[in-house]
């Protein structure tokens, strides 16, 4: 996925734990480590905004966005080469 999840960056920075942020943001642990894995497909502006409250940071800390490597994007969508 071209959107990548920083939160491991920030939470060393502010020498945090998962499960403190976690609290902090009042989300469960469970949710908070799909984010932080890159597995989740939206996350809200409320959990966004409490996270960025949470790590004193902005949204630009957390996400950023990487180009997708063409063959991966093809492989994943089941085609060859030659989009056969």
């Amino acid at each position: 996925m071209p959107i990548v999840v920083d939160i491991d960056v920030m939470l060393a920075r502010r020498k945090m734990s998962v499960g403190q942020l976690a609290e902090r943001v009042d989300i469960t642990p469970a949710n908070l480590a799909v984010l932080k894995n890159g597995r989740a497909k939206a996350v809200r502006f409320t959990t966004l905004a409490a996270l960025c409250e949470a790590l004193e940071c902005q949204p630009g800390d957390l996400l950023r966005w990487e180009v997708e490597d063409t063959a991966d994007v093809m492989a994943a969508a089941g085609e060859g080469p030659r989009g056969t």
